[in-house]
């Protein structure tokens, strides 16, 4: 992200599905990050706004952008956070059974990326509470959440 990009954050998240991409088998293309600390012995959870518990920044991919591009966007809305990407963890299929349709399953993209700026005000600030955690915390929060327990897993976090 261009430093000029990095200094006009929107102010609020986007909404809506219009842009939503989608694969082959009808499944939502997903973007998301692993935040860490420079050195590596910490990660950034946010709160689920569906559920109770902690999960990693992560949102649509859409249409108008790269998948790095969507991951460094929703850390931005869902974290407050400005990220530099550094490894490509590949994709994660979602094992949970979709709720209604093919259309409900996801198939994930994680980043490992490092926290380069956390601000006090973003889009979701006011539904989400942010947290560092170690490896065994965070690891224990996800514990629910097979697809982000195994991004966690791939990252070169400390363990």
């Amino acid at each position: 992200m261009s430093s000029t990009q990095e200094n006009e954050k929107p102010t609020e998240s986007r909404t809506g599905r219009n842009k939503q991409r989608y694969n082959s088998k009808g499944e939502r293309l997903v973007a998301g990050v692993v935040p860490l600390t420079e050195d590596k012995r910490f990660v950034m959870l946010i709160q689920s706004t569906r559920r109770k518990g902690w999960v990693l920044p992560k949102g649509g991919w859409e249409s108008d952008e790269e998948c790095a591009e969507a991951a460094e966007r929703e850390a931005w809305e869902e974290a407050g956070i400005c990220v530099r990407i550094d490894y490509d963890l590949g994709d994660i299929p979602e094992t949970r059974a979709p709720k209604k349709n093919a259309k409900d399953k996801c198939l994930y993209r994680f980043f490992e990326a490092t926290v380069t700026r956390q601000e006090d005000m973003w889009p979701e600030a006011h539904k989400r509470e942010r947290q560092w955690m170690t490896f065994a915390q965070a690891k224990d929060a996800l514990a629910t959440r097979p697809e982000l327990l195994e991004a966690l897993s791939r990252c070169t976090m400390c363990r």
